[in-house]
C-alpha cells in the first residue's frame, strides 16, 4: 500500500510542471477509487475528484461522434487478453464546452484469466499538434488541386493563345497575296482580324491581371468610392455596345452609397460583368444595375440580364480558371473566358462574396459584396456648446454618419492620420491654429487634400473668403448657423 501511494506521489510531481499532461491509474476493475493527475484540470476543466464522479471516468467526455469507433477499438483491446499495451487518439469536450484532442498512452495489469485489474495511463493533450497536423493536410489538398488546376489552365491557355493566330495569320495572307479582292471582302476580312486581335488581347489582359492578384504583385489599395459614380465609370466604356444592340442599362443606385474598394479593380470587376450582359442579352432587352446596404457592413452591387441563362451543368465551371467557360454571344461576340474569374478574385481580395441566380432564356444576376465605407464627419470646434449643437444635428437628419470632434486644429490632424473623415467641419478663430492654417497643413498632407472643408466663422471678411478661395475651400457659412444651411451644405460637398 504504502509502494502504492509513493507511486502516485511521483507521478502527481512529475505531471506539475506540465500543463498538456495527466496521468490516471483506473482501478474501476477491482473496487479501488482511481487516481488522476491533478493537471488533468489543466485540459478538462474537471477536478479528479469530478472526474471520479463520472460512470465512465473521462471516458465520459468523449466527443459524441466519435463515440462509437472509440468504443470498439478500446473494447477490442480489452477483450484480447494477449494485449497489454494500446494507443489511442480521441476527442473530449471540455467543461467549458471546447472540444480537445487527446492522445492516450495505456498499461494494463491482467489476472490469471486475461481480465483487466488495474489500467495506467499517460494522456497528453494534442489538440495545437491536431490542428496543426488537419491544417497541412488542407494545405497538401489544396496544393495537389492547384497543381491539378494549374496543369489543366496551361493546357487550355496554351490552346486559346493559339487559336487566334489561324484566324490572324490566315487573313493577313490573303489580303497581302490575293490582288483582286473586293473592297467588301477587304474589310470583311479586315474584321476577322480586328475581332481576334481584340479577343486576344482581352486573354492576354485578363491573365496577367489574374496573375497579377494571385501573386500579390498588384496591390489592392481601397479608398473612399461613391458608388453610383464607380459604377458609371465602369458602363460609360461598354454604351457603344449596348446601343449597337438597342440594349437598355438602367440603374438603381442610392446617391449616398459609398464603398471602401480600389477603384481601378473594382471597376474592372463591374466593367466584367456589364460586357458579359450585354454579350448574352438579345437586341432590345433590358440589364439592370442595383445598389444597396448588404449586411455587416457590406455594400451589394446586382448586375441583372434579360439574356441566354446558363445551363446547369455548366454553372459549376464559372469562376474557376481551370475550366474556362464561355458561350458565344447573342450577336456572335466571344469571350476569353476568364472574366467572370478576374471578377471574383477582385472582390474576394477586397473581402467580399459572389454568387449568382441563372435561368436558361430567362437570364442571369450576378451579385457581389464590397465593404461599406462610413461617412465620417471631423468638427474643429473650440465651443464646447457648438460642437454639441453640429453633432446633434448631424445626427438627427444624416443616418450612417460617424462623428469625430476636436477642440482645435492640432488634435484634427492627428485625428486625421488615423482616420480621413469624408468631410471637415472647421471653425475659423480657434486658439493656437486658426481656420486657415489648418487648411494649409492638411493641403500639404496628399491624403487629406481632397477631403472637403466648410468653414464657419462669426468674422468673414473678403480677405478671408479669398484667401480660403485660394485653398480651395469655397464653402464657408456665417455664424449664428441655420441648421438647414449646414445640412444642405453637407449634402452638397458629399452627395
Amino acid at each position: 500500500m504504502e509502494k502504492e501511494q509513493s507511486e502516485i506521489q511521483g507521478l502527481s510531481k512529475l505531471c506539475e510542471g506540465f500543463q498538456n499532461i495527466f496521468i490516471s491509474i483506473v482501478n474501476k476493475y477491482n473496487g479501488k477509487k482511481s487516481f488522476f493527475s491533478p493537471s488533468i484540470y489543466q485540459i478538462t476543466g474537471y477536478t479528479p475528484d469530478e472526474i471520479n464522479s463520472l460512470p465512465e471516468k473521462y471516458y465520459s467526455l468523449v466527443c459524441e461522434e466519435d463515440l462509437i469507433s472509440f468504443k470498439r477499438e478500446l473494447t477490442k483491446f480489452e477483450n484480447t487478453s494477449s494485449l497489454d499495451t494500446a494507443e489511442f487518439s480521441f476527442r473530449i469536450v471540455s467543461k467549458s464546452g471546447d472540444k480537445r484532442w487527446l492522445q492516450e498512452y495505456i498499461k494494463v495489469i491482467r489476472d490469471a484469466e486475461g481480465e483487466i485489474t488495474e489500467r495506467k495511463s499517460t494522456v497528453i493533450d494534442i489538440t495545437t499538434l491536431k490542428e496543426k497536423e488537419i491544417e497541412i493536410e488542407k494545405s497538401n489538398t489544396l496544393l495537389k488541386e492547384l497543381n491539378t488546376a494549374k496543369d489543366k489552365f496551361i493546357s487550355i491557355v496554351s490552346h486559346d493563345l493559339r487559336a487566334p493566330f489561324t484566324t490572324l495569320l490566315g487573313f493577313s495572307e490573303i489580303l497581302l497575296n490575293e490582288q483582286d479582292l473586293s473592297e467588301d471582302e477587304k474589310l470583311e476580312y479586315l474584321k476577322y482580324i480586328y475581332d481576334a486581335s481584340k479577343t486576344q488581347l482581352n486573354l492576354i489582359n485578363c491573365l496577367l491581371d489574374w496573375s497579377r492578384l494571385q501573386t500579390g504583385r498588384i496591390k489592392v489599395e481601397p479608398q473612399r468610392l461613391n458608388v453610383k459614380s464607380a459604377i458609371a465609370n465602369a458602363v460609360t466604356p461598354l454604351t457603344g455596345d449596348a446601343v449597337r444592340k438597342n440594349i437598355d442599362i438602367k440603374f438603381d443606385i442610392p446617391p449616398e452609397l459609398f464603398m471602401n474598394a480600389d477603384e481601378r479593380l473594382i471597376v474592372q470587376a463591374i466593367m466584367n460583368l456589364t460586357s458579359n450582359a450585354i454579350k448574352y442579352t438579345p437586341e432590345g432587352k433590358e440589364i439592370l444595375i442595383q445598389s444597396q446596404r448588404f449586411k455587416d457592413g457590406m455594400i451589394e452591387i446586382v448586375v441583372r440580364d434579360e439574356g441566354l441563362g446558363i445551363a446547369e451543368e455548366n454553372q459549376s465551371k464559372l469562376f474557376k480558371i481551370d475550366q474556362k467557360f464561355s458561350l458565344v454571344g447573342t450577336n456572335g461576340e466571344k469571350g476569353s473566358g476568364l472574366g467572370l474569374t478576374l471578377m471574383k478574385e477582385i472582390v474576394e481580395k477586397h473581402g467580399g462574396h459572389v454568387w449568382f441566380y441563372t435561368k436558361v432564356g430567362e437570364g442571369s444576376e450576378f451579385h457581389f459584396t464590397v465593404p461599406e465605407a462610413k461617412n465620417c464627419v471631423l468638427i474643429v470646434e473650440d465651443d464646447m456648446a457648438i460642437r454639441a449643437l453640429y453633432k446633434k444635428v448631424i445626427e438627427d437628419n444624416l443616418k450612417n454618419f460617424e462623428i469625430k470632434t476636436v477642440d482645435n486644429g492640432y488634435e484634427a490632424i492627428n485625428v486625421i492620420k488615423e482616420i480621413l473623415p469624408t468631410i471637415i467641419i472647421t471653425d475659423h478663430d480657434m486658439p493656437l491654429m486658426n481656420g486657415i492654417q489648418l487648411v494649409e497643413a492638411l493641403n500639404k498632407r496628399e491624403s487629406s487634400s481632397s477631403i472637403p472643408i466648410i468653414v464657419v466663422s462669426a468674422k468673414l471678411s473678403d480677405e478671408i473668403s479669398r484667401i480660403y478661395s485660394r485653398l480651395g475651400v469655397d464653402k464657408i457659412i456665417p455664424k449664428p448657423i441655420d441648421s438647414n444651411v449646414l445640412l444642405d451644405t453637407i449634402k452638397e460637398c458629399i452627395f
